[in-house]
């Protein structure tokens, strides 16, 4: 692979800086930054270093169509697109000729040391290394840092093939991962939001799952979302009980669920306390909560604690949410270029966020052992590998189906490449509740069910009806044995951001998303 053609550096909150080269090397303002023969971009500083730019001068079709990936769960927004030079594309890129049908592109391997992006327009490809530490410059003492690998796509025959095979190449060296046990159950969050449920209303969750498995092998799970610890919906740890006269004995509640035959699961935070001590992370006012910084080796002893107490207490599998948030201070569509506020750093300065980020991963997935993991607010670029399961888009809705239209779908047809690569794509959960058209709910149910993906469901048992236990069975079935075995693609995604046609096993199905009025600009 070529070499970049020109380098920009950044060492503080100044311009970006020409680095003059020499050979497959250029130096400025103190930062030193490597391409290899195998595409791997070496960046090494004396000082503080906060941004590297990397600048091909390949012309991309003025006609094209763009798609990128997003920083972390995507946001309805994943979507091919005319070119934009200034559109911010996280991790990897594809170009799509519509005149010569020919799709190219470039990213960067999984577990980069920076958080990588890219621009594209008609005259050349920027790659973007952001090396900050929070807010301000990281200092690498003379530290060589592999910042990223990079990686040319050439076209494979179809935009998803060349997707599917780019997504391939930047996770080749993650181990192969063994063919994962269909991972389907209940969760509760759509219907209870957090509030006014017990551990009664667990068990009948997990009831509800088992009947409807009606006696499959593979046994589903039945999770315990937000609102079972003490302090209360959106709140942080510790997370050492349930709260008193609704979850007295969590290890009783898991073995209960076990003993109606679903598989225990539990969400928590990791990175938000109720409690005030050290360890906070600084330039973040601490609101219903005080978020944890990661680079302390006492919060990662924390996190470490609460992974083997949940496994002792018997939970099969566990949901860690929010950290982007309490790291960033931001969700995915706020973060943009900066990724977060200027002006604070992490305890830590002498490691890059995206390596402290990667080493949060790893701990937890270390703590966890067999437990299966759940990322939520993961960044999946970084979680590649290390969660079982990775929730890639906003939350769907038990309230308003238009989320579930914008969010799930969108999710699923544009992220499904990086299914049983970097991890089990989790589109997030189907409702079924008064609230929301069930006709519409069966739909999507549906399609994750015929994907292979990870499949939960949020049932109100306000909304259960003959009808909709008919084909919440049929779906939960198919989903646990797999999906369709020739797999699903999406057919008009070049066009469509919540794409109707899709090949399913040997033929082709259409979905219509819309309600009677079309899509509600106000849930947009």
């Amino acid at each position: 692979m070529s070499e970049p053609n020109r380098v920009f550096v950044q060492a503080g909150p100044s311009d970006l800086t020409p680095a003059p080269g020499s050979g497959s090397r250029w130096t400025a303002a103190g930062i030193d930054v490597e391409w290899t023969p195998a595409g791997e971009v070496v960046v090494s500083a004396v000082g503080g270093v906060s941004r590297v730019a990397l600048r091909w001068d390949e012309a991309v079709p003025a006609e094209a169509l763009v798609l990128g990936d997003a920083w972390e769960r995507s946001y309805g927004d994943l979507q091919w697109r005319h070119l934009q030079p200034e559109r911010l594309l996280p991790w990897y890129w594809l170009a799509h000729d519509r005149q010569t049908g020919t799709t190219t592109g470039m990213g960067v391997d999984v577990h980069p040391g920076a958080f990588c992006s890219w621009t594209v327009d008609q005259t050349g490809i920027t790659l973007w290394l952001d090396l900050r530490n929070g807010g301000g410059p990281a200092q690498l003492a003379g530290r060589a840092l592999t910042a990223a690998t990079v990686r040319h796509f050439e076209d494979v025959g179809t935009p998803w093939l060349t997707l599917n095979a780019a997504v391939a190449a930047m996770s080749s060296h993650l181990p192969e991962r063994p063919a994962p046990a269909p991972v389907v159950g209940a969760n509760n969050w759509y219907y209870a939001y957090g509030e006014g449920f017990d551990e009664k209303a667990v068990l009948q969750d997990a009831a509800t799952v088992v009947e409807l498995a009606d006696g499959h092998p593979v046994k589903p799970f039945s999770v315990v979302d937000d609102g079972w610890n003490p302090g209360g919906n959106g709140s942080g740890g510790p997370w050492e009980s349930g709260i008193p006269g609704l979850f007295d004995d969590m290890a009783g509640t898991a073995a209960a669920v076990k003993a109606i035959g679903a598989r225990p699961g539990l969400w928590f935070r990791p990175l938000l306390s109720r409690e005030s001590g050290p360890w906070a992370r600084t330039g973040r006012p601490d609101g219903p909560g005080r978020a944890l910084d990661p680079s302390y080796p006492e919060v990662l002893d924390l996190v470490r604690a609460d992974l083997r107490r949940f496994k002792d207490w018997g939970f099969e599998l566990v949901k860690h949410d929010f950290s982007t948030y309490d790291v960033f201070g931001r969700f995915g569509p706020a973060m943009g270029s900066r990724l977060t506020d200027s002006g604070w750093q992490l305890h830590d300065p002498s490691r890059t966020t995206a390596e402290i980020v990667l080493a949060l991963y790893r701990e937890i997935r270390a703590a966890a052992d067999d437990v299966v993991l759940i990322g939520c607010n993961t960044v999946g670029h970084l979680a590649a590998g290390l969660v079982d399961v990775q929730r890639t888009g906003d939350d769907t809705s038990g309230r308003d189906w238009e989320r579930t239209r914008k969010m799930g779908v969108n999710s699923l047809a544009f992220r499904l490449p990086q299914h049983n690569r970097f991890f089990t794509l989790d589109a997030d959960c189907v409702p079924c509740t008064p609230q929301t058209p069930w006709e519409l709910n069966r739909r999507f149910l549906d399609l994750v069910a015929r994907s292979g993906s990870a499949l939960f469901v949020s049932i109100d048992p306000a909304a259960r009806t003959e009808q909709t236990d008919r084909d919440l069975g049929d779906g939960i079935r198919l989903a646990l044995s797999g999906g369709d075995a020739g797999g699903i693609e999406p057919v008009d995604w070049l066009v469509n951001t919540t794409p109707n046609v899709w090949h399913a096993g040997a033929g082709t199905v259409r979905y219509d998303w819309g309600q009677p009025w079309g899509a509600d600009p106000a849930s947009g």
